[in-house]
């Protein structure tokens, strides 16, 4: 049976790479669907890896089966071979009658969903709902475990999103978190995991091992180098300071004004902790073997180093995934813009989108239906590929706002983009003329029927009155010479003025 094993495992192979073949053909349109295939294609070369090694321990035949199943097949007798070989499954059925045979034609195959049920995805439970399928980062409650930090800056979410991989170090006088704590120590150890967790989820098909290994390699050989930041020995400060009267702590690096105050700050847990860990510095960073090292300074040293592990995983992790970062603080202050209504609505239409029941087929008839089921319960309009546009860009344009025109037969125009544009169309046009209006460049921004009436009466009306008189043309001449228009002439005529 060593045989059929291993021509089972080179059919395997090959119904394998055909499904890798097949899903690498697909075109993805939407971010939850690539992400499907990729975890798909994943978990299919990790098949090929396992039935590989056992495909490689068949025909290494350590135990010498394979080549004893062989020569029992061409020395031995066929027929007796195979007949003890049918009888052998025979008995395995016997024992095991609702054994299920495994179709390896329709194992890799994708499974389209029954009418009416919807289409089950292997990423739908991997993100939460902030993440968008691996849009947007999801740090509230890592920001969260950090706001509970004792000593820290208090920060918004948006001012965390931009400030989350800088890690001021711990001998900067200024607001900063306790370093040395086992909540700060757990905190970056959080934060670390679920970065690379998250690049885990998202990107399936790239080696992150390899990745993540590198960073600890560089970490090493930073640390060995005394290059990490923040976290460099550094020699001991010279003696004096800026002020010659003040008293300074060079543990510390504070200065002190006040002897009783400076000897007051000798017995206290912080200078003590800070003097074991300045002597535990100097001893590395002179090398000194000779002056005994405390096992506190040195225990203080190797939790120093793994702080700092953390945090330098956490920047080299978050300068890898900086698309991501930069259009999680996009999201995050679209989000505070909207109402909660708006919020909703676009959570219910991503929980819709989710569980549509659109086909997976890649035929005509199946893209077809696809386009017409695409789901718009806000009547968004389409963009140039078919889909509804973003609710963002829909409110960004106004294309929320109504405005209506009477002369276009109450026709309503979405935007004000599209009531500019309509003036100087053939609908507008054709509506000033069905009421007499021939000169339509004067009636812009007018939608009423009424309006536009009585503009073009008072039109006619000035056209009128600067109308020349014929009259006027023929000049009439006195006696005294005096030249006037034909109706003057013949007023002072009748007058008796002339």
């Amino acid at each position: 049976m060593i045989l059929e094993e291993q021509r089972f495992l080179h059919e395997d192979l090959e119904r394998l790479e055909q499904a890798i073949s097949d899903r690498v053909a697909e075109e993805p349109r939407q971010v939850r669907e690539r992400l499907n295939r990729d975890h798909q294609i994943a978990g299919f070369l990790d098949r090929i890896q396992d039935q590989s090694k056992r495909l490689l321990d068949i025909y290494n035949d350590a135990d010498g089966v394979r080549t004893k199943e062989i020569q029992s097949i061409s020395t031995g007798e066929p027929l007796k071979e195979f007949y003890k070989q049918l009888a052998d499954i025979k008995s395995f059925h016997q024992k095991y009658p609702n054994e299920p045979v495994e179709n390896l034609e329709r194992a890799y195959k994708r499974k389209a969903p029954a009418e009416g049920e919807p289409i089950i995805s292997e990423v739908d439970n991997m993100f939460t709902g902030e993440e968008a399928f691996g849009r947007f980062l999801d740090l509230t409650t890592i920001h969260e475990l950090y706001l509970n930090l004792p000593g820290i800056k208090r920060l918004t979410y948006l001012q965390y999103l931009d400030a989350f991989d800088s890690f001021i170090p711990p001998q900067c006088n200024v607001k900063r978190p306790d370093k040395m704590t086992d909540q700060y120590f757990n905190y970056v150890g959080q934060l670390a995991q679920y970065l690379e967790g998250f690049m885990r989820r998202t990107r399936p098909l790239e080696n992150l091992d390899k990745l993540v290994k590198s960073f600890e390699e560089d970490f090493v050989k930073a640390w060995d180098a005394n290059d990490v930041d923040g976290w460099k020995l550094e020699a001991p400060p010279p003696s004096g300071g800026p002020s010659s009267d003040a008293i300074s702590c060079a543990d510390c690096e504070k200065e002190f004004k006040n002897e009783n105050v400076y000897k007051a700050h000798l017995t206290g847990k912080k200078h003590i902790r800070a003097a074991e860990l300045r002597a535990a510095r100097q001893g590395e960073a002179n090398g000194d073997s000779d002056r005994p090292v405390t096992s506190a300074s040195s225990t203080l040293r190797l939790k120093e180093r793994a702080i700092a592990e953390r945090e330098y995983r956490v920047k080299r992790l978050a300068a890898a995934m900086s698309q991501e970062r930069s259009d999680t603080r996009v999201n995050v202050e679209r989000k505070q813009g909207m109402t909660e209504r708006e919020r909703q609505m676009e959570l219910d239409a991503l929980f819709a989108e989710s569980t549509s029941t659109a086909p997976q087929n890649g035929d005509s008839d199946s893209d077809s239906d696809d386009d017409e089921k695409i789901y718009n319960p806000l009547k968004l309009p389409l963009a140039w590929d078919g889909k509804p546009i973003p609710f963002w860009l829909y409110k960004l344009h106004g294309l929320g706002v109504e405005f209506r025109c009477e002369i276009c037969g109450n026709y309503v125009y979405m935007g004000r983009r599209a009531f500019d544009k309509h003036f100087n169309e053939a609908r507008h046009i054709y509506g000033l003329k069905c009421l007499g209006i021939t000169n339509t460049t004067l009636f812009r921004e007018i939608t009423d029927i009424a309006d536009a009436e009585k503009l073009w009466e008072k039109i006619q009306r000035d056209k009128k009155k600067h109308k020349v008189d014929e009259g006027s043309v023929v000049q009439m001449e006195d006696a005294e010479g005096n030249v006037m228009p034909e109706k003057v002439y013949y007023d002072l005529q009748k007058q008796g003025l002339l």
